[in-house]
C-alpha cells in the first residue's frame, strides 16, 4: 500500500511547514515502516496558482493525504497524521 502526503507551504519553506514535514516522516518512519505502507512525502509550493485552483489553499502550512486537504493553517500533531493516514488506507 502507498500513501502520498503532500506539505503545502512557501518556497523556501518556513519553521511550520517543516515541523509539519517532520511529523509526517517521523509518523512514517515509526508507525507505518512496520506495516509495509509506503508514504511518500511530496512538497508544494502555496503560492502556486496551480496548488491554489486545485486544493484551494490559502493558509499554510496545509497537508494532503492522497489528494484531499486534511489539514489547514495548524502544525498537526503526529498522532493526528497518523489517524488520517490509516482512514485512507
Amino acid at each position: 500500500m502507498s500513501v502520498v502526503v503532500i506539505v503545502f507551504g512557501p518556497d523556501p519553506p518556513c519553521v511550520r511547514c517543516q515541523a509539519v514535514k517532520k511529523n509526517v516522516e517521523n509518523v512514517a518512519a515509526k508507525v507505518f515502516k512496520t506495516e509495509k505502507v509506503r508514504v511518500e512525502v511530496r512538497r508544494a509550493n502555496i503560492a502556486s496558482k496551480e496548488t491554489i485552483q486545485k486544493y484551494g489553499i490559502l493558509v499554510s502550512p496545509a497537508l494532503a493525504i492522497n489528494g484531499v486537504v486534511k489539514f489547514m493553517g495548524r502544525i498537526p500533531s503526529e498522532a493526528e497524521i497518523e489517524k488520517e493516514v490509516r482512514k485512507t488506507k
